[in-house]
């Protein structure tokens, strides 16, 4: 990717429907919550009826769906929360699934979505996906429908004692300078990218200036604290769709068998072919086009 200190200069490469949407600016918002203060944006639509969440992965944050969220269908209202620990929300002392479920639904309730008339649909890459389809099983009569992209779910005979993590070794430093610290920006886990202007846009997002220096927004203890769903039974009443990508290294073929044979009768699967994990840098107009497909399905079902 280009880095500058100009990140409009940076971005001439993009395509113009990418400049189109990071040019749709969302409504921010803060929740004070009482254990850390929690960033969100929307993507308010006149006449939209339901609602569609977009949840981020590890170390991410919101400003990861600013490209794709005013693709997504104008009957949905969009909302792209920042989860505890990441982006511009508060930093806490440990993490785990079902905090990030609090936070989430405390968002829902600040908004006054929750309603007999609205439905909401969860849509969570990686990490995100597990959010997405945690909250799906634990709450069936909140959520009308889950989106799981690239989030492996690994069969009950998983060794997660040889399980090895793919964040941060080291803790948070700090660099002199916005342009030194981006150009330590690194997919986690690592892969290749052609759409350089993407990373670029979310690597902007990625860094803040504190007083020591410019740094990353995460919290580097998620990593080493966050309580994973190691054997999680996941049970989806409402429609669910598994969007893998076809280059993906956390997708071995074990588990996309798992995947396929355990969900058989609740979850749809779509590959796209030319993705890596990262489906929504590597191929984000053909991701919408599989929301939009399925969120229109589902609708006319209800």
């Amino acid at each position: 990717m280009e880095i500058t200190e100009s990140i409009k200069q940076d971005l001439q490469s993009a395509p113009d429907w990418f400049h189109k949407s990071i040019a749709t600016v969302p409504r921010k918002e803060n929740f004070l919550h009482a254990a850390g203060n929690l960033k969100y944006q929307v993507w308010d639509r006149a006449n939209a009826k339901n609602i569609v969440v977009l949840i981020h992965g590890t170390g991410a944050h919101k400003k990861w769906w600013d490209p794709i969220a005013p693709l997504i269908n104008e009957d949905f209202t969009v909302i792209a929360p920042d989860l505890p620990g990441m982006g511009e929300s508060d930093h806490r002392n440990a993490y785990n699934f079902e905090e990030f479920s609090e936070a989430l639904i405390a968002i829902i309730n600040q908004e006054k979505i929750v309603s007999d008339y609205q439905k909401i649909y969860l849509v969570g890459h990686s990490l995100g996906g597990h959010v997405a389809g945690f909250m799906a099983s634990e709450f069936p009569d909140l959520f009308h429908g889950v989106i799981m992209i690239d989030s492996p779910i690994r069969p009950p005979t998983y060794d997660y004692d040889k399980h090895q993590s793919t964040g941060p070794l080291r803790r948070i430093k700090y660099y002199p300078d916005k342009v030194s610290i981006i150009k330590r920006f690194r997919l986690m886990p690592p892969q290749d990218c052609e759409n350089g202007w993407y990373l670029r846009y979310i690597a902007e997002h990625s860094v803040f200036d504190a007083e020591e220096g410019w740094r990353w927004r995460f919290d580097d203890k998620l990593f080493a604290t966050l309580r994973r769903l190691n054997n999680y039974e996941f049970k989806f009443q409402c429609p669910a769709l598994f969007v893998a990508g076809g280059k993906s290294l956390l997708l071995e073929s074990k588990i996309m068998k798992y995947i396929r044979e355990a969900f058989k009768d609740s979850m749809a699967v779509e590959v796209i072919e030319d993705a890596a994990h990262h489906v929504p840098l590597d191929s984000p107009l053909e991701l919408v086009s599989l929301i939009n497909n399925y969120l229109r399905q589902w609708e006319e079902k209800k």
